[in-house]
């Protein structure tokens, strides 16, 4: 087994994947970008897990980015565009997971570091949090498919000042900027990301499911959304047992006991 990997943990209704690689600032390396999709997935298959926590291990960083001792052969030649599609892979399988994905971050969010905490629905960041997309620093041509997520988060203008200049914001900047949506204590990141997770995971899952699939399509396609398969899943929601539930749950004035179907 190569140094660094992806530990997952179980928490009730909460799937936490942690990047350990501590040594170097849990910077991912070939192994562990080719791990998270399948890791990704798993969780997704998982009846019981209904958010899945993406985090660094350790309090030094959420990941410094890519490996860069693995840049002389990952990175050169044919061998760049494997990297390339070991990347794709894995920004793809945590953007388009069909479960709520939650980013706890501490110290370091970089390079593809940060662009894995932008591929999940929310982010929750420490005060002493740093962000940044240092390619330019290191001549590395940033993937246009990777812009998205990015501007998703924030506004193209913005999106090119962190580019253009490969600039370090702290977590205060990162939130205004829009890469964040909270700034907490260094030492209450991982609860309150795990308060999130849990208040998520109360409820309804058919529900969440339909509220993440609209705003992602209407997000990706503003012009042209499916409104067919978005009906669709609104429609499943009103057919559900959980819709039964919901209403005889607040009728009685009591907590509900959603089952996801």
């Amino acid at each position: 087994m190569p140094d660094g990997r992806i530990t997952v943990r179980a928490d009730g209704r909460i799937r936490r994947l942690a990047f350990d690689n501590q040594a170097r600032l849990n910077a991912l390396n070939t192994h562990m970008w080719s791990a998270l999709p399948g890791l990704v997935r798993a969780a997704e298959d998982d009846d019981e897990v209904r958010v899945l926590i993406v985090t660094g291990a350790g309090d030094k960083a959420f990941s410094a980015g890519a490996d860069i001792s693995e840049f002389d052969q990952a990175r050169s030649g044919t061998a760049s565009q494997n990297y390339d599609r070991l990347n794709n892979e894995a920004f793809d399988a945590l953007s388009s997971c069909a479960k709520p994905t939650v980013a706890a971050i501490r110290g370091y969010c970089f390079g593809g570091g940060l662009e894995l905490a932008l591929c999940c629905d929310l982010r929750v960041a420490g005060a002493g949090a740093q962000f940044s997309i240092p390619a330019v620093k290191l001549g590395i041509g940033f993937n246009a498919r990777w812009i998205r997520p990015l501007l998703n988060a924030v506004t193209p203008a913005v999106a090119k000042e962190i580019l253009f200049t490969g600039g370090r914001y702290g977590a205060v900047d990162a939130a205004r900027m829009g890469l964040v949506g909270r700034v907490v204590g260094d030492e209450l990141v991982g609860e309150t990301a795990r308060e999130l997770a849990l208040t998520i995971a109360a409820n309804a899952p058919l529900s969440v499911v339909a509220a993440k699939r609209g705003v992602d399509e209407l997000a990706r396609n503003p012009a042209a959304p499916d409104w067919t398969d978005l009906e669709r899943i609104t429609q499943a929601c009103f057919d559900s047992a959980d819709y039964e539930e919901g209403r005889r749950a607040f009728a009685e004035k009591r907590a509900p006991m959603f089952k996801g179907r």
